[in-house]
């Protein structure tokens, strides 16, 4: 059975660049014509299961974005403009460590860290210089930030506000998801309570202040680069979406006023037809939860939408040119999976940060498959398939097994904060971590160019950055303190630490302290003087 495209006009249309699809009528290079969707179900509706959207890529593409930040915030912005000039379509925020943990570059502990894996941020200045001629209001922007999601994201809109543009106005995403840090990749700061209260915070406060950023973004891709499988990425990453409805529940928001911002974010693995089916899974689990167990009533609380990347962990530093096939093959799972934007990995990031050349051939990847490969011509091209729709049960099923599990950790519904606590999350990716690479070593897993088929291969020219960057990133750090009006700036500070000792919403008081120049550290680190530090407790 066939369903007819429908009328494009009457449907409308989210995500990035129109695809000229939508104008014409679509035909393979033999001239068969191509409907919109083959099967009896339509995407769009729910639960999702083939696509959040009537269209898919008929109506819009993906939204294209390349990860990048490296050094100070004049080569990041460099390298904005030559992506964007490039043909990407969105940015992508990657900030330095100690900006990710709330340090300033002057810091002791920030030494030798400085804009090393990416973009040091200390101050609305350098927020500033990092978007110096972009035009926030008419692209989409993700940051990578979690434990100093706050402080960036007020950053960002004053740097917006300098530039004449109201926040209302911006769209992107803040990653904003502690529980991950917690569980696979260890850039926290404050104990779990508190930290989940500054994602409560920001939901609330963007939920009026910034209505089109996507307040957080759930994600399964660094549990999946530290080793899980794809059904742990699933039930772990919806469980940690679970815990924080009920968290912002538990603060008292509505779920329909905050739930059409969630978004997530998952990783685009190598094996082709398990990753479609995990998405297709995802989505459907995600839709069911929202609506029968929280009771969702706005149909966009029951949508899935995410970001994916092809997977880091699979690129490999030996014969590094094969990293381009794997994410090619990764960004096509992406996509016939129903990706809302997807990153592709430069093959050079086995050894270094991407070059410009890596770059490009990541962003080519993504265009030669929009507009060459016909993958974008209709919705769920997969769908139907025997093994694709036997995949996306069993994985469903396996996922609800897990997701089951956790939620007896606690009667009250935070269960995945009591699995984490316990260490059993972790235990499950650890092991699965283990599994993966005896089969390596044991040769039953092939992966090219490392345990078969080896070959000496030429030194690839990596990146390289500035060795005197950290000197000048301090000096501009210190001139600011230095002329900077002392008064309000302490005023400030004093008003974000009285806001954390009670539950009046951070948010604008983090604003203010920006706007007053306060710097990532300071405030920070006027929240650690509250909150205190979370301290890993060593389960075995």
């Amino acid at each position: 059975m066939r369903l007819q495209p429908r009328n494009l006009s009457q449907i409308p249309l989210t995500g990035s660049t129109l695809s000229p699809m939508a104008e014409e009528p679509l035909t393979t290079t033999s001239g068969i014509p191509v409907e919109l969707v083959y099967g009896p179900d339509a995407p769009g509706t729910y639960p999702y299961t083939r696509g959040i959207q009537p269209t898919m890529y008929r109506g819009r593409l993906w939204t294209m974005r390349q990860y990048a930040g490296m050094g100070d915030a004049e080569e990041s912005n460099r390298r904005y403009k030559f992506l964007l000039a490039q043909g990407t379509k969105g940015l992508s925020v990657a900030f330095d460590l100690p900006t990710q943990i709330g340090y300033d570059s002057d810091a002791p502990l920030a030494l030798g860290e400085v804009g090393k894996v990416g973009v040091a941020i200390d101050s609305i200045e350098d927020m500033q210089r990092l978007f110096d001629g972009i035009p926030l209001d008419s692209i989409s922007t993700s940051m990578t930030i979690n434990a100093t999601a706050s402080i960036l994201l007020a950053l960002y809109c004053v740097a917006a506000k300098r530039a004449g543009i109201e926040p209302k106005k911006l769209s992107g995403t803040i990653q904003n998801d502690i529980l991950k840090e917690y569980i696979a990749r260890g850039t926290y700061i404050y104990p779990v309570a508190d930290a989940m209260r500054l994602v409560t915070d920001i939901f609330a406060w963007a939920a009026v202040e910034v209505p089109a950023w996507n307040t957080i973004s759930i994600s399964g891709y660094h549990m999946r680069e530290a080793g899980s499988t794809a059904v742990q990425e699933v039930a772990f990453t919806l469980s940690d979406g679970v815990t924080y409805v009920r968290a912002a529940l538990n603060a008292g928001l509505d779920i329909d006023a905050f739930a059409p911002r969630l978004s997530f974010f998952f990783n685009a693995h190598s094996n082709l037809f398990e990753e479609v089916a995990k998405f297709r899974a995802a989505r459907r689990m995600w839709a069911r939860i929202m609506r029968e167990e929280f009771g969702a009533r706005d149909p966009k609380s029951w949508m899935l939408r995410f970001h994916a990347q092809t997977a880091g962990s699979t690129l490999t530093a030996q014969q590094p040119e094969n990293n381009i096939v794997r994410t090619a093959v990764e960004a096509m799972a992406a996509i016939m999976g129903g990706t809302q934007s997807l990153h592709t990995n430069g093959f050079d990031e086995a050894l270094a940060l991407p070059t410009e050349q890596a770059a490009r051939i990541a962003l080519r990847t993504q265009q030669v498959l929009a507009h060459e490969s016909g993958i974008a011509q209709t919705a769920d091209p997969l769908g139907g398939s025997y093994y694709v729709e036997s995949l996306t049960d069993e994985i469903e099923r396996r996922a609800q097994v897990y997701l089951d599990t956790i939620a007896a950790f606690d009667p009250n519904g935070m269960g995945m904060l009591r699995a984490i606590e316990q260490g059993y999350v972790q235990r499950e990716i650890q092991n699965a971590a283990y599994a993966y690479q005896r089969s390596v070593d044991s040769g039953e897993t092939i992966v090219v160019g490392v345990n078969a088929f080896q070959s000496e291969a030429a030194p690839t020219p990596t990146q390289s950055i500035d060795p005197d960057l950290e000197r000048r990133q301090v000096e501009r750090l210190r001139a600011l303190r230095e002329r900077r009006d002392p008064t309000p700036h302490a005023a400030a500070l004093r008003a974000v630490e009285e806001a954390a000792r009670h539950t009046t919403n951070l948010m604008p008081r983090i604003v203010e302290a920006v706007e007053a120049y306060a710097t990532v550290g300071e405030i920070a680190n006027t929240l650690r003087t509250v909150f205190g530090e979370y301290r890993e407790t060593v389960v075995i």
